[in-house]
């Protein structure tokens, strides 16, 4: 018998609670692939005049919010929170819903205020005290304390938006941007540094720069300080920002070259986790000097918010179920198939926020091939079971 098993008490009947919790990516990761699908080709069919039915994704602004605190923010829920009561995670993925509902059809409401701030309270509360008890290592509290100020943003734009700022609410939109950067940066490293040394290993070599903890402290570091001034106005503060983001992402490239991931046999899963790495160093380099150079910058930004952000919570949800149900993720299509439909979609957005002749078809072909990747994950997810089946007696 293994230790995690129920132990039978006195009266027979094995402990409830272990049974009662339920591994929350069960439940938001299939519910972020799905809004992943459906949200962005509306959101550009509202923008750009075609439909006149969902309110809340009609604006750059509301898109945004809905792409972090919609899509990405439930696959942080899924990935962060683990095991979870049956009651606690129902509560959860209802606010989830409620929120994601009210912005939707009514974004000016209190209703979706109140939803979104409450989501996002909720999810901080849940995160931040088990997270900070298990960081040893005073690097390791930024996981907890970038998901807090995540959800932080997320509260601090509805204040604004009751406020009537919009001006505030674009700049917490920036600043939310470069927290999943920050994200990413740490989770990114976490996760691709220990599988890429195990398959070395397995090959008969040795990957000696593995987590790269001095280059991963510089980082969160650079990343921590653009964040800071992301929100301050002034020429002299961009240039200063701009010049961390260049930095952050010469940084972030390092640490991939140091990888070498051009050694790896037979692991294309792999490959494909890497390459949303390799879009955010290129992203936050580009979106540094764009900034740098005072010229347009969303063509850079949407390489971390689509490019980083989508292939790699597209992989990082493939493989989680695939090893989950005891399956070989390097087996499956999926992850190198989306990984090429969000570079793709990527390249397209960058490009259509350049071209105003080719803009709209631009804007078509990335939604396009973004919902193509996440309909691939919802297929993969439908089948594989979210656990291994059990072995007959």
């Amino acid at each position: 018998m293994s230790g995690n098993e129920p132990v039978e008490g006195g009266n027979g009947q094995a402990a409830s609670a272990p049974r009662q919790r339920v591994s929350a990516d069960v439940l938001f990761f299939p519910a972020a692939a799905l809004y992943a699908v459906l949200v962005l080709p509306v959101s550009v069919l509202e923008m750009l005049g075609r439909a006149r039915f969902v309110p809340g994704i009609a604006s750059p602004a509301g898109h945004a919010h809905e792409l972090l605190f919609g899509f990405a923010l439930a696959a942080v829920a899924g990935n962060q929170l683990g095991p979870t009561t049956r009651p606690r995670l129902a509560l959860l993925f209802a606010l989830w819903a409620l929120a994601r509902a009210s912005f939707l059809l009514a974004p000016q409401s209190p209703a979706a205020a109140a939803a979104n701030v409450a989501f996002a309270a909720v999810l901080a509360a849940q995160l931040a005290p088990r997270l900070l008890r298990s960081a040893k290592k005073p690097r390791n509290k930024a996981l907890p304390l970038v998901l807090v100020a995540i959800c932080a943003a997320a509260i601090a734009f509805q204040v604004a938006g009751r406020l009537g700022r919009a001006d505030v609410q674009f700049r917490i939109l920036l600043a939310a941007v470069l927290l999943f950067a920050l994200l990413m940066i740490f989770m990114g490293g976490r996760l691709i540094a220990p599988a890429v040394a195990g398959q070395f290993y397995r090959q008969g070599e040795n990957l000696e720069a593995r987590v790269q903890p001095r280059i991963e402290g510089a980082l969160i570091a650079c990343m921590a300080a653009a964040i800071a001034v992301s929100t301050a106005s002034g020429p002299a503060w961009v240039e200063f920002g701009a010049a961390l983001l260049i930095a952050s992402g010469l940084l972030a490239a390092v640490r991939i070259v140091r990888w070498r991931l051009w050694a790896l046999r037979g692991r294309p899963d792999l490959l494909s986790l890497a390459a949303g790495y390799g879009w955010l160093a290129a992203g936050l380099a580009l979106f540094g000097a764009s900034r740098a150079g005072g010229i347009e910058l969303f063509g850079a930004l949407h390489l971390i918010t689509v490019g980083a952000l989508g292939t790699l919570t597209l992989n990082v949800m493939a493989m989680t179920r695939m090893l989950k149900a005891g399956r070989d993720p390097a087996r499956s299509r999926v992850p190198p198939a989306g990984t090429a439909l969000i570079a793709v979609a990527a390249l397209a957005r960058a490009l259509a926020g350049s071209s105003t002749q080719a803009a709209v078809p631009l804007l078509a072909l990335a939604a396009l091939c973004w919902s193509a990747a996440f309909a691939l994950l919802l297929g993969l997810m439908a089948r594989t079971p979210a656990r291994p089946p059990r072995p007959l007696e």
